[in-house]
């Protein structure tokens, strides 16, 4: 089994970098992981000129088809977010609104592959839950028009540094724990 972690976060070593290394040290030995952060990809922005719709490929020649390969690789995706603005990072939405001829909401469109599951966690710097749904949601969002099936989720709230994670691992680990039931991980067969 193949799971991918995404830091949706430009900052490689922050808050979001350290949950990232939290479930990939929760999932080791269960599955062939591997950890990536949308800072190490070169992403334009959507030019909207609709070239995909027609084409099932974008105009722009960038990171978006590197990143792409590793959602295809991927069994299961592990996405997890901090708050900016209540949404989700810029650098992400970017790539979100680049997955364009990846959608299936129109046709032609590129596929990834089918039967993947996607999992989700936000987290926020403060004590309100509202957005960490509203990341949830986007993300969610966007599994769906890739033909991901959403199957979980986690939202942490009051979490600026990462050393607020420490008293926040049990939750975390709970998270991983069904992530390992629901793909029949148990076995420790990647």
């Amino acid at each position: 089994m193949n799971v991918l972690l995404i830091n949706c976060s430009p900052v490689r070593n922050g808050a979001t970098a350290e949950l990232v290394n939290l479930v990939q040290a929760f999932l080791s030995g269960k599955a062939d992981i591997r950890a990536d952060c949308i800072d190490n990809y070169d992403i334009k922005f959507c030019k909207g000129c609709r070239s995909c719709h027609k084409t099932a490929r974008c105009v722009q020649e960038d990171g978006v088809i590197q990143l792409m390969g590793q959602y295809q690789w991927a069994d299961v995706i592990v996405s997890v977010s901090p708050s900016y603005w209540a949404d989700v990072p810029g650098q992400f939405k970017a790539f979100i609104d680049r997955c364009t001829p990846w959608c299936d909401t129109h046709e032609p469109h590129a596929s990834i592959g089918g039967g993947k599951r996607g999992y989700t966690i936000a987290l926020r710097t403060g004590p309100s839950m509202g957005e960490c749904r509203r990341i949830i949601e986007t993300i969610e969002h966007f599994y769906g028009h890739l033909e991901i099936q959403p199957r979980g989720s986690l939202g942490l709230c009051s979490i600026e540094y990462k050393e607020a994670l420490e008293g926040r691992k049990a939750e975390i680990q709970e998270f991983c724990a069904k992530i390992i039931q629901e793909n029949g991980l148990e076995r420790g067969e990647p």
